[in-house]
């Protein structure tokens, strides 16, 4: 079967994922930004992960030209600014708190309404389709406790077993250790 746009977007929305806000500033000081599923790890020494940006983003040229971002990873509860963020609304920033990030050419930070912030400095960028990808470099970063808000089939929900306040944040609380976990059902991480 042909796989066209309509199907192409039902077969990864059935890979649940976390829901980030990358944001960035513009040469004018104009706050920019679009929520995005498309953000994975790359390494962790360096620490590294990519994003993917549409070329018709008007997210785009702002993190072209500071050569940094942010990226918001939201907390449940926070499907309206997943909302707003996906729409080209150019007062998108209006009633939204934010502080520029220190490291990330002032790219903002949406700390009351993000469970983790990566701040990165873009360290390469590939053309791929209709997007570019986006390589940063994570230089500073913030994390709170919560609970992610997550995008499965074009719905919004939370993670949905036990708890999770705390899990593997040192001093916040517990997670599985790997060498508990069987070996055959690990991911191979970065």
């Amino acid at each position: 079967m042909p796989v066209d746009g309509e199907l192409f977007r039902a077969i990864l929305g059935s890979f649940p994922s976390g829901v980030t806000v990358v944001t960035a500033m513009d040469r004018d000081g104009t706050p920019r930004g679009l929520t995005s599923n498309a953000v994975c790890a790359v390494s962790a020494d360096p620490p590294l992960l990519l994003v993917c940006v549409s070329k018709a983003s008007q997210t785009l040229p702002a993190i072209r030209s500071s050569g940094a971002f942010a990226v918001n990873f939201l907390a449940e509860g926070r499907h309206e600014v997943s909302h707003r963020f996906a729409t080209k609304d150019p007062a998108k920033f209006e009633s939204v708190a934010w502080h520029p990030s220190n490291v990330a050419g002032g790219a903002p930070v949406l700390a009351a309404d993000s469970l983790a912030v990566a701040e990165c400095v873009v360290t390469g960028a590939v053309e791929a389709g209709d997007h570019w990808i986006f390589v940063g470099r994570i230089d500073g970063g913030e994390i709170r406790d919560g609970v992610p808000l997550m995008y499965f089939r074009r719905r919004y929900g939370a993670w949905a077993t036990g708890d999770v306040e705390g899990a593997g944040i040192p001093g916040l609380g517990e997670a599985v250790p790997a060498e508990d976990l069987d070996p055959g059902s690990r991911p191979e991480l970065p």
